[in-house]
């Protein structure tokens, strides 16, 4: 999820830091000036009722400077494919894999829900939490590089790949099982590909993150989990993606993004790896 030029000056987190404050500044003035006129709830609004949703403008507006010229990471018709999931699922458990200054949109878009980054630079991260301190995010490090793809493409065909576990169990070399425990045990409703690196031989490549949130997602006791892969552009990306996460359960894709839809493997219905 890190731009290529980290180094040159990026606007963008000054924008979503000051529309951040300026949502929490309305919460607060709204909390006081409810108080002050309870004699109109009856009339207008239940200003008691308790928010579970961001804002719909507030939403929009982060999207928008998100996918401005000073961000290169997803186009706005890109993003629009991921906020109408959260739209409808928020809060929700939300794994992203990849860190940058977007990330506090994505925290904002699932606004009361579990936003988790997985970022494999630890000087990057500490970087962005430097600037978004409220950012989740954990260090994991990725055994792998793009000049192994082909072989581990094939690796995944054997049948240990094809059994629903969970990744720490799993025989299949494809399996991240380094991550924290918390990715393991929570209940993913929603996960973004956005990382590691790959546009280099010898980066670490996305192969095992896009069959690791495929396996996350058939373990997952119920509910379907949405899934988004981006850059599929990319040969990696498009190929893992079609073999993992399964053309049958493929959605929809803008750009280089691509959307599944991954149902619960579990809870006593016999479904193949692949439909």
């Amino acid at each position: 999820m890190r731009s290529k030029a980290q180094n040159s000056i990026n606007l963008k987190p000054l924008i979503i830091l000051f529309s951040f404050f300026l949502f929490l500044l309305v919460l607060k003035l709204g909390s006081n000036f409810s108080s002050n006129i309870q004699n109109l709830q009856s009339k207008y609004i239940d200003f008691t009722a308790p928010c579970h949703k961001i804002p719909p403008s507030l939403a929009e507006a982060l999207v928008h400077y998100a996918s401005t010229n000073i961000t290169p990471q997803q186009t706005y018709q890109e993003l629009q494919i991921t906020l109408r999931v959260l739209e409808q699922k928020s809060p929700t458990n939300f794994l992203i894999f990849g860190l940058g200054y977007d990330s506090l949109m994505w925290s904002m878009l699932n606004y009361g829900g579990k936003t988790i980054f997985l970022e494999e630079s630890d000087a990057w991260m500490q970087d962005v939490k430097k600037q978004i301190p409220s950012i989740e995010a954990f260090h994991v490090t990725y055994n792998t590089k793009v000049t192994e793809a082909v072989q581990l493409l094939h690796l995944g065909k054997e049948e240990n790949c094809k059994v629903v576990t969970d990744p720490r169990s799993s025989k299949c070399h494809l399996a991240i099982k380094t991550f924290p425990d918390e990715v393991y045990n929570t209940e993913w409703d929603v996960i973004m590909i956005d990382a590691p690196t790959g546009y280099k031989a010898e980066l670490p490549g996305r192969m095992t993150a896009i069959y690791t949130a495929g396996l996350l997602a058939r373990n997952k006791r119920f509910g379907d989990t949405d899934i988004f892969v981006h850059d599929i552009d990319r040969w990696v990306e498009n190929k893992f993606s079609m073999d993992f996460l399964c053309d049958g359960y493929w959605k929809e894709e803008v750009g280089r993004i691509r959307h599944f839809t991954i149902p619960s493997h579990r809870g006593g219905v016999e479904r193949p790896f692949c439909p």
